[in-house]
């Protein structure tokens, strides 16, 4: 008969086999192709730090990590298919601030930000701007509200998809003016802003990175940024506070995730490459030239972010009476 304390022990070692068998994995991983899943289309802020982030993981891990661009619903067809991936690390989502604000926007979306997924870090963000086709005549956003104002329903503003952050923060700045401007939602910044810059939206909505060569060459105007500090690259555009309208304010993040149940050591693997990569002084130059910012934080503080996020998200939206489709 087997003693209490060799009941124990069995017990103990059988716990402990999941555990170590994780470990043995972790220590393996990658052992294919790994596929980043870049929630818009090329262009976009979200598929150039992805296509950056390819390169320099592959070249760290040893395999290759490859973008596969999924635009459509403003993020959520890319964020379903993270979800239902396999949570062995194969799969990795690269999605931007949106990931909170679309299921605050439609109430019930269809992924759960904070169980579906396991935060790896958030380690940029960007500004968000107004920006105008030159043809139209404004040169300031005071310019701009008096513009909408003269001519209610007639314009109309793109942004990178419904419920996207930008979409959001110009809403909120909609609503607290009483604006009447209609919303044209794309599938990502890129097409977006390629809108405004053809002439066919005149006014637009962005993260500030895929519209600085634009604005560099003269094919977009920004008017505002909603920042707490100007930009080092672009220094001539005011901020919102210093233009008079604090009410647009924020930044939009991208951010890294995997699938819920996905190995701890993992995580913390992809976490540390991630951190690695930003601070490589090639990438450091190619993200200041387009005015992306670093943001450290754990996972943890990540997961925190994005709870306290979907909070507040949640209040602008019943504030502004938003409703999706």
């Amino acid at each position: 008969m087997q003693t209490r304390r060799q009941i124990l022990l069995i017990g103990a070692t059988a716990a402990a086999v999941p555990i170590l068998l994780q470990r043995t994995f972790a220590l393996d991983y990658p052992t294919r192709p790994v596929r980043i899943i870049v929630a818009f289309a090329p262009g976009g802020p979200t598929d150039i730090f992805g296509r950056i982030s390819a390169l320099k993981l592959s070249e760290q891990l040893g395999k290759q990590f490859y973008v596969e661009n999924v635009a459509g619903g403003g993020g959520n067809i890319a964020a379903v298919q993270a979800a239902r991936a396999a949570p062995d690390g194969h799969t990795i989502l690269f999605t931007v601030s949106g990931f909170v604000t679309n299921p605050a926007f439609q109430g019930k979306a269809p992924y759960d930000p904070v169980a579906d997924f396991t935060p790896v870090a958030v380690p940029i963000a960007s500004a968000i701007t107004i920006i105008v086709h030159p043809s139209l005549r404004v040169r300031t956003l005071d310019e701009l509200v008096k513009l909408i104002r003269a001519h209610p329903g007639q314009y109309t503003f793109a942004s990178g998809g419904a419920g996207v952050q930008p979409h959001l923060t110009f809403e909120q700045f909609r609503v607290s003016l009483g604006l009447d401007i209609v919303h044209v939602p794309f599938g990502g910044a890129g097409p977006a802003v390629a809108s405004v810059v053809a002439g066919h939206t005149p006014i637009g909505v962005s993260s500030l990175p895929p519209c600085v060569p634009y604005i560099q060459e003269g094919s977009l105007r920004a008017l505002v940024l909603s920042s707490r500090k100007r930009s080092q690259k672009l220094p001539d555009i005011p901020t919102a506070a210093e233009a008079g309208y604090p009410v647009f304010a924020g930044d939009q993040w991208v951010g890294v995730l995997v699938p819920a149940g996905t190995p701890e050591e993992i995580v913390n693997l992809l976490h540390r490459s991630i951190v690695r990569i930003i601070k490589l002084p090639d990438v450091k130059e190619r993200l200041d030239a387009l005015d992306f910012y670093e943001i450290e934080s754990t996972p943890k503080e990540f997961a925190e972010r994005i709870k306290s996020e979907l909070e507040s998200w949640r209040k602008v939206v019943e504030t502004a009476h938003l409703r999706p489709g």
